[in-house]
């Protein structure tokens, strides 16, 4: 019995005000980035910029720095859907209003404390139509 109590003691983190280990909310930084458009494959290189992405129970945001520099600092958030692998964030804020308001469905997996996303990005307006898979390490 105390055995059966530890053990899932180690898994269910109610009391402490953590995430379940195989929840997607928390804080989680970018490891590999790739986007294939047209013919091309495109690999982010994550050397030189923190991309960050914070999820809780209902909202999503995202920030990207290039590091050491006041540059190319970008951000967005929105709230998003989660039903099984089906992610799909609604974009509310944001700089380019192309993008304000449109949704990107996305399938997720979660492989210990990594959490995979891919999926097609399609935005006519902003002339946008590409694949992308994002990697993601939680930060603890």
């Amino acid at each position: 019995m105390v055995i059966a109590m530890t053990i899932i003691s180690c898994f269910h983190n109610e009391d402490s005000g953590e995430n379940p280990i195989n929840s997607i909310e928390g804080t989680w930084k970018l490891f590999y980035g790739s986007i294939e458009e047209n013919d091309s494959l495109q690999i982010k290189d994550v050397s030189k910029s923190d991309f960050i992405k914070i999820i809780n129970a209902s909202h999503f945001s995202f920030f990207n720095q290039v590091k050491g520099t006041s540059e190319s600092f970008y951000g967005g958030a929105g709230t998003y859907t989660l039903n099984g692998n089906d992610y799909v964030e609604s974009l509310n804020y944001i700089g380019s209003t192309d993008l304000r308001g449109h949704k990107f469905p996305f399938k997720i997996e979660l492989k210990g404390d990594t959490l995979i996303q891919y999926g097609h990005e399609k935005v006519e307006t902003a002339n946008i139509n590409r694949y992308i898979v994002e990697k993601y390490v939680r930060i603890k």
